[in-house]
């Protein structure tokens, strides 16, 4: 027989399910659930957790426990893909906004990172990416200039990783990647639509060419409701 806090976790989630609760709005306050169901404020609040720990509401200081849309977007951290191919994959609208493309002189951090001399520049490409009309993804990229010459803002606009492998003719080899949750920046609060978020998906990649050449440092952020972050792995008989 199921506890007490679980029962009302699944009536709750139903009542989601079939959108009494709509996404973006409040769930009742615990002291109205405590009366509704006729139980202690603990019991309320354990069903509440579980409703939070499973991605169907978040709790906020100002509003309370408001209702996640928990229609998710794939991202494959394994693979090597652009956005302009991860977007034909989505549902809605999907567009890029390009709010810097400049050629910098990178700073002695960058030049260690890219391996880079210093006759060496680097292009500075952000853009936010926006879908279904919300600005979810904000990419700072950093590109160096000798290997991949010539960028434009219509280009960044457009897809980088076409420019480079139809007109430039190079190829794309591999990636590695660092995903961390980090505090909104001030930038963030400027660019993104964060909602009641104070956290972001940080993903850094450095990507290289097939002759391993790094051409590419790339920092994306994501708001965290909009993504589910997948991989595939193995396990193989190395360790005994």
């Amino acid at each position: 027989m199921a506890a007490k806090y679980e029962e009302i976790y699944q009536s709750l989630l139903n009542r989601i399910e079939q959108e009494e609760f709509p996404v973006g709005e409040t769930i009742p306050k615990e002291f109205d659930l405590m009366e509704e169901y006729a139980c202690s404020r603990d019991t309320i609040r354990k069903a509440l957790q579980l409703l939070s720990q499973n991605g169907y509401i978040q709790k906020t200081k100002r509003k309370g426990s408001v209702v996640l849309d928990r229609t998710r977007y794939e991202f494959p951290v394994s693979g090597v893909i652009s956005f302009k191919e991860l977007a034909s994959t989505m549902h809605g609208s999907v567009e890029t906004i390009v709010t810097c493309c400049e050629l910098i002189k990178p700073d002695e951090k960058m030049k260690v990172r890219m391996n880079l001399s210093d006759k060496d520049k680097l292009w500075m490409i952000e853009r936010v990416r926006k879908i279904d009309g919300e600005s979810i993804i904000l990419d700072l990229d950093f590109l160096n200039a000798t290997i991949v010459p010539g960028i434009t803002k219509e280009i960044a606009e457009h897809s980088l990783y076409d420019y480079i492998e139809k007109e430039l003719n190079l190829k794309i080899g591999y990636a590695n990647k660092e995903i961390t949750c980090q505090k909104v920046s001030e930038n963030d609060k400027q660019l993104l639509d964060l909602k009641e978020y104070d956290m972001v998906v940080n993903v850094d990649s450095y990507t290289y060419l097939t002759d391993t050449r790094i051409f590419q440092f790339t920092r994306s952020r994501h708001r965290p409701d909009k993504f589910r972050f997948n991989d595939f792995a193995r396990r193989t008989n190395t360790f005994s």
